[in-house]
Formats: structure tokens, sequence, C-alpha cells
């Protein structure tokens, strides 16, 4: 089913079309990386922000904004993205109460109803016009990796995913660092998506930053899904430093509309505060 609608032709719907969304299933990619879906070692969530949400009051006049959806990562499923936007634009040309305000209500309800449904999970959703107030930046202090000293004396050669690169440093505590330089492909349609990786661990060993930044390299040509990646880039750094702490953000580039968060976290008040709450409008960073 995700490929459904990825990589192929489709006509827009001109009406509410629930229909329009498709479900896939968490448990194929993880099974490979050895995730139980009843022992996961993260909590987390995935963020969307659609930036195209628009609608018609019974008028006609158009009500437009940025939605904000945030859904646990521990249910069974995720949304595939081009059905979300297909099913995010069926609302363009729909009727929705007598004012803006009303119809808005009853646009909100009606997604959050469906997506409920869809991914059989608790979603929260949030509104935003233009001029609303960002609240909150929840990753200051990060080390940007590709941005550190001698960083043009290092050979990268590996471009697809090595979790032997991952090596450890003799350093231990906390390590807090950065790098606007991820990049994989869709996996249906081969297309790069490009984005930022946010890593907090705490623990008795650390990885080689350099490594690290290898590692983060090879994953320039994988074939996942944006929340596959953050996974599996959470996964290969608890097997291989065992640390006490450890989060993985990724924040990915709008495509079509819509980015995509995901948030992998090993303890709940390791979460990006701002970005999981879908009331607040986070600062953007650089890959949105």
């Amino acid at each position: 089913m995700e490929d459904r609608f990825l990589g192929k032709q489709v006509d827009y719907p001109q009406q509410y079309a629930p229909e329009m969304l498709v479900a896939v299933p968490r448990h194929f990619n993880r099974e490979q990386y050895e995730l139980s879906e009843d022992q996961l070692p993260f909590v987390g969530f995935d963020i969307w922000h659609a930036y195209e949400l628009s609608f018609l009051t019974k008028k006609g006049l158009p009500v437009t904004g940025l939605l904000k959806i945030v859904y646990k990562a521990t249910n069974k499923s995720i949304v595939e993205s081009k059905s979300l936007k297909l099913y995010l634009n069926s609302f363009n040309m729909h009727r929705f109460g007598d004012t803006a305000e009303q119809g808005l209500q009853q646009v909100l309800s009606t997604i959050e109803k469906d997506l409920n449904q869809l991914l059989e999970t608790v979603i929260q959703l949030g509104f935003f016009k233009q001029g609303d107030d960002v609240q909150g930046f929840d990753f200051g202090e990060y080390t940007i990796l590709e941005n550190t000293a001698g960083i043009d004396s290092i050979e990268f050669e590996q471009f697809n995913e090595t979790p032997a690169l991952l090596i450890p440093s003799n350093q231990s505590g906390e390590l807090k660092v950065a790098s606007h330089l991820l990049r994989s492909n869709c996996k249906i349609t081969n297309q790069p998506d490009w984005g930022s990786v946010y890593i907090y661990m705490n623990g008795k060993q650390l990885p080689d930053t350099s490594s690290l930044l290898k590692y983060l390299v090879s994953i320039r040509n994988e074939n996942h899904f944006h929340e596959e990646i953050c996974e599996m880039t959470y996964k290969r750094l608890w097997d291989a430093f065992l640390p006490d702490e450890l989060a993985v953000s990724c924040i990915y580039t709008r495509r079509g509309g819509i980015d995509i968060c995901p948030v992998r976290v090993s303890h709940e008040h390791l979460l990006p505060k701002h970005l999981t709450t879908s009331s607040v409008l986070s600062e953007k960073l650089l890959r949105q």
C-alpha cells in the first residue's frame, strides 16, 4: 500500500476525500534492525508541518494556514506522505462553516477523526495563521559537526549506511552534536530527502565525532522513509555505545508542502518540548 500514490500521476480530489489516506505499518522496517514492537528502546513522536491547509467557508471565503500534526512513535503505522498531501488538498474547494473560525473547528475535528481512525492512535493538531508567534527553539548549544576544525582533512568514502564507521572516543559524559548534511532517498520514488539531525548522548563511552559524521554521511544513498532513518540512526548508536541517555531528532526539508520531523529518545525528559507540542510553532531550522 505504501506505493499506492508515491511516484504516480494522481489527480487531486476536488472534494473532501478521506479514502486517499494510506497507513504504512512500522514493523516492516523495524524488523531488520531488531526493533521489537513490544520492547522498543525509545519513545518519541512523529511531527508533521503541513504548510498548505486550506478550505472555503460556506460563503466561499478561503481560509489557509499551517497545520501541525503530532502523534506517538509507538503506534503501529505511519501515514504515507503523498496520501496525506492528497487528503489535505481535498479540503481546498470544500465548504465548512458559516465563519472562518467555525469552519476551522469543523476541519480540524474532521482531520483528527480521520487520522485517529487510520493510525489507531490519538493525534494532536495545531493550526497557525500568518502572524502567529514562533515560540521556541529546542536545539541550542549543539556543535555542528561539519563546522569543526580539520573537517577538510577527513576522507569520506562510504555513501551506503555503514555502522562499522562508528568508533568510540576516550570521552564520557554528555555529547550534543548536529549535522545539516543528512541526506537519504525516498523508499519508493528514490527522490532525495534533505535534513538536519540532532543527537544528544550521555554515557560512559561517546563516539568519536569524526566517525559519527562519517556514519551520518554514509546514509546518503539509503532508501527509507524519514521515520525509518531516524530509528535506524538511533538503534545504531544505541547498540554501538550503550548510552545511559540518547536522543535523535531528524528535521527534514519540506517537500510537497509538508515536512516530517521524527524524534526518538530514551527518556521522555529528552523530548524537544517545543517541537513535540502541537500548540506551539517552534523556530524553523536550516533544512525546513
